[in-house]
């Protein structure tokens, strides 16, 4: 049912006003997301996955083939989906729940040093499974990586930045004012990752190691994960004995006003757990999925 609209809500997110004091008080006490970051390291056992992948790309061109970003990136939206505190954000001192789930990344259309970069941006529907969110992603990689195209974000700065310096400045600066309520054109922020619940960063596909990335104080976004590159790592049995194998590192950098650790805790819990079983995300992104927090 679709929620009716208030004074102080945003046409991207609810207001949230009946919240316990200490959620109220954090937004105008601590304003910046930057300066409340919260960083998390998880590694993936990739022997579920490519067992999976083998499944499912048997047949595939390759072009259409599922990938282990397809999967982290599926994994975490419908952890949003299901764990609804995930997809909040702090800005102009109030506490907002998005409408939607979003995710973006950064594309390179050629790997090239000279090859420019598009903006790709898409939603998780709560109906989604990985085949229709999979299909979602190779649609927007083929449209961002046309050469002939740009998104809407990029075209829109294009002409922006063909202003005299200074009215460039002073109409970013009154775009910035205007993103506080939530009235920022929507053509410039249509593919910001800066404006997506969840922002994805594949460094693992260019040969670079997982890490800590910082959020931003501009746009609405809480969540930044880092997939890094493949690398073995080892579990200890109860008898001592190592068990060495190939993990995939991620790094989520998350706002750690708009939830408790315990809270996130779950939420790191629930993408493992998808992970592990990557078969669950056959099901609809909003199916219940029983989890375990390890301790």
């Amino acid at each position: 049912m679709t929620q009716k609209h208030k004074w102080g809500d945003r046409r991207d997110a609810v207001w949230l006003r009946d919240l316990p004091a200490l959620h109220q008080i954090m937004p105008p006490l601590m304003p910046n997301r930057a300066d409340n970051e919260a960083y998390v390291s998880i590694d993936v056992d990739l022997r579920p996955l490519d067992a999976y992948l083998e499944k499912k790309n048997k047949d595939l061109p390759h072009d259409d083939r599922y990938t282990y970003f397809h999967l982290v990136s599926a994994a975490i939206a419908r952890a949003f989906i299901l764990r609804p505190r995930m997809n909040r954000f702090i800005c102009n001192n109030k506490l907002y729940q998005r409408n939607n789930v979003t995710v973006a990344f950064v594309v390179k259309k050629k790997f090239e040093d000279k090859s420019e970069e598009g903006l790709a941006f898409l939603e998780m529907d709560p109906e989604d499974t990985i085949d229709t969110y999979h299909q979602k992603i190779l649609d927007v990689i083929h449209a961002t990586r046309r050469e002939d195209v740009k998104d809407a974000s990029t075209d829109a700065m294009d002409l922006l930045v063909k202003l005299p310096h200074f009215i460039t400045v002073g109409v970013v600066k009154f775009i910035r004012w205007l993103d506080k309520f939530g009235m920022a054109p929507q053509d410039m922020i249509a593919t910001d990752p800066n404006h997506a619940a969840v922002f994805l960063s594949n460094l693992g596909s260019i040969g670079l190691n997982c890490g800590y990335h910082h959020l931003v104080n501009w746009g609405t976004n809480s969540c930044f994960v880092v997939v890094g590159r493949i690398h073995c790592a080892a579990d200890y049995r109860p008898d001592g004995q190592a068990d060495v194998h190939q993990v995939l590192p991620l790094g989520v950098t998350l706002d750690e006003r708009i939830a408790d650790g315990y809270y996130y805790s779950g939420t790191v819990a629930l993408v493992r757990e998808l992970l592990t079983h990557p078969e669950l995300l056959e099901q609809p992104a909003s199916q219940p999925v029983e989890f375990a927090i390890q301790r």
